[in-house]
């Protein structure tokens, strides 16, 4: 499930190594569009698709902080001052080392395999929340 269909999903059915004429520029506007957006906006979609299926925003939270380095104050602070997405990943104090460890797909697309730096940690992030959302253990989740 990605984190907002009308936004991200269709990022991911252009997203592939050979693309016909036109949907490089096409995958490059909606990609630039997902960067700039602020993460403030993508925030309470991540807490609602987990609290739709009985977790929690602290679980959420855990999950950001885990992957981005991020403590509660920082995070906060970032969600106030509206940073972009791409602000927000810029940022964090320190990406987490097992994030490589992230695999699975997204919208039909491997995580493991998306070129794109930016786009490649906004996917982890998403991937993680889903994997909280479907029930799966935290210890599990936060791959250390």
């Amino acid at each position: 499930m990605p984190i907002n269909n009308d936004i991200l999903h269709g990022t991911h059915k252009h997203q592939q190594i050979d693309c016909p004429r036109g949907q490089t520029e096409r995958l490059t506007m909606t990609n630039e569009r997902i960067f700039n957006m602020p993460f403030s906006t993508v925030y309470p979609l991540l807490v609602q698709k987990a609290e739709k299926k009985g977790r929690t925003k602290a679980e959420v939270d855990t999950v950001i902080r885990w992957l981005t380095g991020y403590d509660d104050r920082a995070l906060q602070a970032q969600l106030a001052a509206n940073a972009s997405c791409r602000t927000f990943f810029a940022e964090a104090p320190q990406m987490n080392p097992n994030a490589e460890k992230i695999t699975g797909a997204v919208c039909g697309v491997r995580v493991e395999l998306i070129e794109d730096p930016l786009m490649q940690k906004i996917r982890q992030l998403d991937k993680l929340v889903d994997e909280l959302a479907k029930g799966r253990p935290m210890e599990k989740i936060l791959r250390d």
